[in-house]
């Protein structure tokens, strides 16, 4: 028997190093993702399912918001790349290359989170809001707020732990892996917002 399966004093356990040979860390982080991506898929099937009962639903987004939601696609792609860079030089050593681009990564989150809240202001300002709007169905804020709202929680909740993780993994607290678990999150979020885009954004196109 391994010493991660031994009991300490009065017969405390010890959880597991490695159950379903991955680490413990790593497996907690897939199951908390997969839980999010049904939360996830409950809100896009809801949101999809008043969209279609509503006969009245506002195709709002204009040739500036889709050009808009264009740059923020570019910004979360590009940020998922760097993300993906500075698991490779943590995972080699490199630990400047590692703090770098988990650095850049955040920058590049909290700029798509600075385009999405000038988007809900310019939104809010036209008369938008979670059970009105001008444009027609009064949902449409409820469910537009509520998708992207979460999203954009994950998003800025996603730059906080990676800002944490990387001074502590500065100071010596965390280690590659630490890193390479909420570089997994982060792609999470990214691949979110791929099925965010076409749902609540190209279906809406003004005609």
């Amino acid at each position: 028997m391994s010493e991660a399966n031994l009991t300490m004093g009065h017969g405390a356990g010890v959880m597991e190093e490695r159950p379903f040979a991955i680490p413990s860390k790593k497996l907690v982080m897939w199951l908390f993702i997969i839980s999010d991506a049904c939360t996830f898929g409950a809100m896009l099937f809801a949101y999809g399912y008043v969209r279609n009962a509503a006969p009245d639903w506002p195709h709002h987004f204009e040739t500036a918001s889709i050009i808009n939601v264009a740059i923020m696609t570019f910004i979360l792609v590009t940020s998922s790349l760097t993300m993906l860079i500075g698991t490779r030089a943590a995972k080699s050593g490199d630990k400047s290359g590692a703090l770098r681009f988990t650095f850049i990564t955040v920058v590049l989150g909290l700029v798509f989170a600075a385009l999405h809240l000038r988007e809900w202001m310019s939104m809010i300002h036209a008369g938008v809001s979670l059970f009105q709007n001008p444009w027609g169905a009064p949902l449409f804020g409820a469910s537009f707020f509520g998708v992207t709202g979460l999203h954009l929680a994950h998003v800025v909740s996603g730059a906080i732990a990676l800002t944490v993780v990387a001074l502590g993994y500065k100071r010596g607290r965390y280690n590659a892996d630490d890193i390479e678990i909420w570089s997994l999150y982060w792609h999470f979020v990214d691949l979110v917002w791929m099925f965010v885009v076409p749902m609540v954004y190209l279906l809406n196109v003004a005609q």
